[in-house]
């Protein structure tokens, strides 16, 4: 294969990752794999030799947003490759097939590389380049996500993950462990635990033990859980199915080994909806779980997401969704529209709900759910907390953080003014007590200036 001379610039990819963080890993995946042969990266179309496009295809909108990423790439660059979760999918391709270089599914690294080095040969031995223990990242460099499995066993109607990407397959408890450490060694403060099935962990493999540096090892998600909690400041856990493990789960999350975050998507709350969409339907057994938890560990912040408009799906049944939430108080909600998944089982169920009814129920569920959060949040004013330095705000002269009961991107923000802390950075923690709330963020101060203010008289 002919290779780039040494004074030859190297070959410039373009990385388009579109979908969710385990779709992010895997973009992670391939641009380490890049770099360690060599290549460099184009911000833009127009200036990359070629461009990789990781698509999402888990809902139509996601598709659209894929196939306008793959058309944008092809008329600005026309040299790309296709992964991720639509490329599982040729058909769906079937109008762009013949001008792409290759077309893989999801967490197919070695074959993107392999298509990739086809078209654009690498500048020089792969042997001779230095990468990152533990790859390149995405992430800024204060967090990281880690995948512990692929696929999903679950057979959710509304769902074609285990179609896309297979049944769930755990990955060794000594290769997360490994991958865990060279992210701790390069100053990752917050782990984020992701996969399709998180509480799932090891199942498939019937949590064989295993063994770390002569250490035992069971591939367990709460044994996991142990084994990274030590490393990390934040250990955060993503996608868990409510499965009785997670029982134990908040039971570390009480003892400090996790932060105390749940992120389990219900998608329902009508027993009558929840069965139609194969999920857990017992709805007693939901509220009685939710109340356990917040026994077991009562700082427990819960996020999780509902879909409206489900094929079937009556006033009743919406009535009881919006009733379980103003039972649960949970404290951060994603509301998304049903919509027909080519090849989920779902769209052969009967009576479809009008998209104008559909899109109603989102918005009165959100409306609900900013009061409720609105009010949680306001609960918190006075309390201190530990927060994480996301960014500078220079703009705005903030400091952006978060608290344990917030993850990146997708809940809420602390906002702290830059004159109470002007020499801090991303990365840095930070003892704050919350000052003020609002419908989804707080505002803070640093404790040593809120402290001040009170012996100035202000609260």
């Amino acid at each position: 294969m002919p290779q780039a001379s040494a004074d030859t610039p190297p070959p410039r990819i373009g990385i388009v990752s579109l979908g969710c963080a385990k779709a992010l890993v895997d973009s992670e995946r391939i641009i380490s794999a890049l770099r360690a042969r060599g290549y460099a990266f184009a911000p833009d179309h127009a200036g990359a030799d070629a461009v990789i496009v990781n698509t999402c295809g888990f809902l139509d909108s996601a598709r659209a947003e894929s196939l306008g990423a793959i058309s944008e790439a092809l008329a600005e660059n026309g040299k790309v490759i296709v992964t991720g979760c639509l490329g599982a999918e040729p058909q769906a391709l079937a109008e762009h097939a013949e001008k792409l270089i290759a077309i893989t599914g999801p967490a197919r690294v070695h074959e993107v590389i392999s298509a990739l080095e086809q078209a654009v040969p690498p500048p020089h031995d792969a042997k001779l380049d230095i990468l990152p223990p533990g790859g390149l990242k995405l992430t800024p460099p204060h967090y990281a996500y880690l995948k512990i499995s692929e696929g999903c066993s679950n057979k959710c109607t509304f769902c074609i993950i285990p179609r896309l990407r297979g049944p769930l397959a755990s990955r060794p408890a000594a290769d997360v462990r490994a991958e865990a450490e060279e992210l701790a060694a390069r100053g990752v403060k917050e782990l984020l635990v992701v996969s399709q099935d998180t509480a799932a962990y090891g199942q498939d493999m019937r949590y064989a033990a295993g063994h770390w540096q002569g250490h035992p090892m069971r591939t367990h998600i709460t044994d996991l859980v142990r084994e990274l909690g030590g490393m990390f400041p934040w250990l955060r856990l993503h996608y868990l199915y409510p499965y009785p493990v997670i029982d134990e789960l908040v039971q570390l999350m009480a003892e400090g080994i996790a932060l105390p975050y749940l992120d389990v998507p219900f998608q329902h709350a009508s027993p009558a909806v929840l069965k139609a969409m194969r999920r857990p339907a017992n709805t007693e057994k939901t509220l009685e779980q939710i109340e356990r938890w917040r026994a077991i560990c009562p700082d427990v912040a819960i996020r999780s997401t509902f879909i409206v408009g489900f094929p079937g799906e009556t006033e009743a049944d919406f009535a009881e969704l919006l009733d379980f939430l103003r039972t649960t108080r949970i404290d951060r909600v994603g509301c998304f529209v049903y919509e027909h998944v080519q090849g989920a089982a779902a769209n052969d169920l009967p009576g479809a709900v009008p998209a104008e009814v559909a899109e109603e129920r989102r918005a009165a569920l959100m409306a609900l759910q900013e009061e409720i959060s609105a009010a949680k949040l306001a609960e918190k004013i006075g309390r201190r907390a530990t927060v994480l330095v996301d960014e500078i705000d220079e703009e705005n002269d903030l400091v952006v953080a978060r608290a344990p009961w917030d993850a990146p991107e997708v809940d809420g923000m602390v906002l702290i003014s830059r004159e109470h802390v002007s020499n801090a950075a991303p990365g840095d923690f930070l003892e704050v007590r919350i000052t003020a709330a609002e419908t989804h963020d707080l505002w803070a101060e640093p404790v040593e200036t809120a402290a001040a203010n009170r012996g100035a008289g202000q609260t």
